[in-house]
């Protein structure tokens, strides 16, 4: 047996075949790294396609929700106008001693009916809390737009607490007033829940507490007032970052 592995030895030896053998070890490991390389390549450019298909995904999200806020913002600024029409109207017909007791209570209704209404800031941002929860932000490939866009919904949350803040501020102010004046039986939707009363009367309640009344007003219009300029900048803003993720997702086509 030792004698058979000698002459193996000798004959590899003298074909020179560990050299062969070295040479295809050597070959099939860098097929193999080869393989893998590739094989983490198409790996790689998978989760690419995956992460800039998500990316389109939520640049149409986050297009079509600050659309939608747009409308949004529109709606609510117009609406707000609208109440401080009312609020002006409200205060020129007290300060008016000629003006007419259909009109001035008119004008009263009004105001209680939209002048006194409350601000609201409502706005879309849950494609944005998903992105922000998941840790998928990253998936906004263009930094600058990543950091526009945090800095976008930080401004919403300051929107929202500015009001917010005007608000608290003068429900304690407002509650009262509201009580101790009796001020529904002007409201349209709750009037006829009070004793008759002529207009005569209800013109005259009104000029007798028209300083009361007209504070109560600018009260709401200062509120107003400022609730739009806030409204106004923010949906320029959203405006802005529209044309911003347009401009994106026309680099990913």
């Amino acid at each position: 047996m030792i004698t058979l592995f000698r002459k193996i030895r000798k004959k590899m030896a003298d074909d020179n075949m560990p050299l062969k053998y070295m040479r295809y070890a050597i070959g099939e490991i860098i097929l193999v790294v080869i393989g893998i390389l590739i094989a983490l390549q198409i790996n790689n450019w998978n989760e690419n396609r995956k992460a800039a298909k998500q990316e389109v995904f939520y640049l149409n999200r986050l297009l079509s929700e600050n659309m939608e806020d747009v409308v949004t913002f529109s709606g609510s600024i117009a609406d707000l106008e609208k109440g401080n029409e009312t609020i002006v109207n409200f205060s020129e017909a007290l300060k008016n001693p000629s003006m007419e007791d259909s009109l001035l209570i008119q004008s009263a209704s009004d105001y209680f009916k939209t002048g006194s209404i409350y601000p609201i800031f409502t706005y879309s941002n849950s494609t944005f809390e998903d992105l922000s929860s998941t840790g998928n932000l990253t998936l906004i490939s263009n930094t600058k737009l990543r950091d526009r866009l945090v800095k976008h919904y930080a401004r919403y949350k300051q929107v929202e607490e500015r009001i917010q803040i005007a608000a608290n501020w003068a429900i304690p102010i407002d509650a009262p007033f509201t009580f101790e004046n009796d001020v529904m039986k002007f409201e349209p939707t709750t009037s006829f829940l009070f004793p008759d009363q002529d207009n005569s009367s209800l013109a005259n309640e009104l000029r007798d507490h028209k300083v009361t009344y007209i504070s109560n007003a600018a009260a709401h219009y200062w509120i107003n007032t400022d609730a739009i300029a806030k409204l106004k900048h923010i949906k320029q803003e959203s405006s802005d970052m529209i044309s911003l993720f347009k401009e994106e997702l026309n680099t990913k086509q």
